[in-house]
């Protein structure tokens, strides 16, 4: 059995781009909270910044991987890139939503309690353990192909002017995304969360930052509320998208 809980909120922007999948739940506004049995994916997506209709694109994506019946035998990437290329063709026949784009950062447990780690983009998967804050997935972008390089460091990375350039994410009419499918590292342990968030968060707290709120003797729901609250203070100008999720026993 799994705790997970989530809030996603527009915070300073008119509209919120953002959405939230827990188990079978998708939410584009408020707060999730739910114990949820295996297999199931958790995941948020965010929509991507100067293409249209961002919050049908993420909604949607959410609404897709939702309905894929997850086991360990499930090919994930076939079934990611079959949503991509639903999303690329409602773009393309709709002119409104033309374009339109998603990230997914999600986590994928089977029956057995494997996991595995869903990426494309820019949103981001951490793993809180022993009070350090590690984050396990890889940034599809170009600050984390110019850290990689060595041109910037990793704190730049949060400030660089050109942060928000990714590469292509689901629904792209041009260009196939590239999906990180790969179990975690390391497995979860007792007492490990798992963050994954949109770039609201993590452009707008560092790593120490999310870790000194993590270590609150608090419940979940509130220390969440605190790093979005801590976001806001810190001048962000994006939606903001957090989920938590532990492991506890049946």
């Amino acid at each position: 059995m799994y705790y997970c809980c989530g809030i996603t909120e527009k915070g300073n922007m008119t509209h919120n781009e953002d959405a939230m999948l827990i188990g079978q739940s998708v939410t584009d506004s408020g707060a999730s909270e739910q114990t949820i049995k295996e297999p199931f994916i958790a995941a948020v997506s965010d929509g991507v910044s100067g293409e249209v209709s961002g919050e049908i694109a993420s909604r949607m994506c959410l609404e897709m991987v939702r309905d894929i019946k997850y086991s360990k035998r499930v090919r994930l990437d076939k079934k990611l890139i079959d949503i991509h290329k639903r999303l690329a063709r409602f773009g393309d026949e709709h002119k409104e939503t033309r374009n339109m784009q998603a990230t997914l950062c999600g986590i994928a447990v089977d029956e057995s309690n494997g996991i595995n780690i869903i990426n494309v983009g820019d949103s981001r998967l951490y793993r809180f353990r022993g009070g350090r804050l590690r984050q396990i997935s890889r940034d599809h972008s170009l600050v984390q192909l110019l850290y990689e390089e060595g041109t910037i460091t990793r704190e730049e990375r949060r400030t660089h002017i050109h942060r928000n350039v990714i590469f292509p994410v689901l629904g792209n009419i041009k260009s196939e995304p590239r999906i990180d499918i790969v179990p975690i590292e390391g497995g979860m342990e007792y007492g490990d969360i798992l963050l994954l968030c949109t770039d609201g968060l993590s452009d707008y707290l560092s790593q120490i930052g999310i870790e000194e709120i993590l270590e609150l003797p608090k419940s979940l729901p509130v220390r969440l509320r605190m790093l979005v609250d801590k976001a806001l203070e810190k001048g962000c100008d994006d939606n903001i998208t957090v989920i938590a999720v532990v492991y506890c026993e049946d």
